[in-house]
């Protein structure tokens, strides 16, 4: 069942930044809802609201919205009029398909003065004799009744017939309230009676059944204890009896009241909920994967499928596995073993078979902080471990070869013997010659001619040098 909740207002305003202080337009349709709450207090400025195919069986809680001007309530279980008068903007209301049987309660929209258009097709009220006569002229603001025009002709003849309509529709009303009462009495008896049928059931002995001998019990689920059948057919019998029970439900005649539309609701969520169990009984547990055989042979397993790629040098062995960018490090688990490495990521095992040994306790893991790749480096070790006893052989590497090779070349070299007499070496102090060292002129000072020159002629248009 669905109740009007302020989260379930927000995610039906995306329109409105999820503001709903100032919503205008809200749509709450196929909800199922039951009862009509909250609004008035949350949105205060509706003016549209589709409340439409739900189970509301009363207009309540809407007094407080006086801009609204377009109400929806079709496909509702709505039986009587009321609590509109304080919508003073209504102009456009639908009560589409709904179970009104008091059409005497229409009088109550006479406040709503600036109502034009008005929805009750599909109303009970709607199949009685002079049902348009009598709405046409008891709302005289009305100018579209079901769809159709109300014409200025067919409201004065409304009016002048309307002393002898009102108690034909009083009379109807009557019938159709007896009716209802038989009918809700009839749904709350079967209501009743399934309710002790499902307390049965779940009272019921250990395999669905009563028994009234204990020792017959016991024998009975000993014997079932060593005569069990298989699941698959236990699920089979009970897949077998919830169809036949659905097919029974939807077969079964019945009329369109507000108690069979919650009936056909409540079995709509029993089989849903059947559906969940016997999809969690479908959902088997996966087996844990094999990482390493019975022999101790280590497998490759990329079970989370992420690439990687694997460089071999001389004296280490990297591994670059492309882990997700945004991952947290923490997920990420790194086990190196001397003869393979396996990471566990977001609890998927990743497993390389590595082409030599190497050492683990030397090996170091570091991830990058731009693509969020996990490097792995290894380095490799002399000695390789076979398995059995434990034999120690030692592992020739390249490096090793080329020195021992060198070392031969060496022993082998014939040395040439030189005269030490015609042997010269060079002079190394006239390598570089010595440059005479010339001192340096001073600049001579420039004469500044004095008064006491006789060459010096006083200009007094000049002025004195300071």
């Amino acid at each position: 069942m669905g109740w009007i909740t302020e989260d379930l207002i927000r995610r039906n305003a995306e329109h409105n930044d999820c503001v709903i202080f100032s919503l205008e337009e809200l749509s709450l349709h196929q909800q199922e809802i039951e009862r009509l709450e909250h609004i008035d207090k949350w949105c205060r400025d509706l003016k549209i609201l589709y409340l439409q195919n739900n189970l509301i069986g009363k207009i309540e809680n809407v007094s407080k919205l006086k801009k609204l001007e377009y109400l929806n309530l079709a496909l509702n279980n709505i039986e009587k009029i009321e609590n509109l008068e304080g919508c003073e903007e209504l102009a456009k209301l639908d009560l589409t398909v709904n179970f009104i049987g008091e059409l005497s309660s229409i009088k109550t929209l006479k406040h709503n003065i600036h109502l034009k258009e008005l929805f009750l097709m599909g109303n009970p009220c709607a199949f009685f004799d002079h049902y348009r006569e009598f709405v046409v002229a008891t709302l005289p603001q009305l100018k579209w009744l079901d769809g159709k025009e109300i014409e200025p002709s067919e409201r004065i003849k409304a009016l002048q017939e309307y002393s002898i309509i009102e108690p034909q529709i009083r009379e109807q009303e009557k019938d159709h309230c007896l009716k209802r009462a038989k009918l809700k009495e009839e749904a709350q008896r079967k209501h009743q009676e399934e309710d002790k049928n499902e307390d049965k059931r779940s009272n019921a002995g250990f395999d669905g059944r009563w028994y009234t001998d204990i020792n017959a019990t016991l024998s009975s689920l000993e014997s079932k204890d060593h005569l069990q059948a298989p699941d698959t057919e236990e699920h089979n019998t009970k897949k077998l009896d919830n169809s036949e029970d659905d097919l029974e439900f939807w077969n079964k005649p019945c009329l369109f009241t507000p108690e069979s539309r919650l009936e056909t609701l409540r079995h709509m969520e029993k089989q849903r909920k059947n559906q969940e169990k016997l999809s969690e009984r479908k959902k088997k547990v996966k087996p844990p994967r094999t990482l390493i055989t019975e022999d101790g042979k280590a497998l490759n397993v990329n079970e989370p499928k992420i690439d990687f790629s694997l460089k071999d040098n001389e004296k280490q062995i990297i591994l670059d596995l492309a882990v997700y960018r945004y991952m947290d490090t923490s997920l990420i688990n790194v086990d190196v073993q001397p003869t393979y490495v396996r990471v566990m990521i977001k609890g998927k095992p990743f497993q390389l078979v590595l082409p030599a040994e190497v050492k683990p306790d030397s090996s170091s893991a570091k991830r990058s902080q731009t693509t969020g790749h996990l490097v792995i480096c290894m380095p490799k070790v002399g000695e390789v471990i076979t398995g059995g006893q434990r034999a120690f052989t030692s592992v020739k590497t390249t490096s090793d070869r080329s020195r021992e090779h060198i070392n031969t070349r060496s022993k082998h070299m014939e040395k040439l013997e030189v005269d030490p007499s015609k042997h010269s070496f060079p002079d190394v102090t006239n390598i570089v010659q010595e440059k005479k060292h010339t001192p340096r002129r001073r600049p001579e000072p420039k004469m500044i001619p004095s008064e006491e020159d006789p060459t010096f002629e006083d200009n007094p248009v000049v002025p004195p040098l300071i």
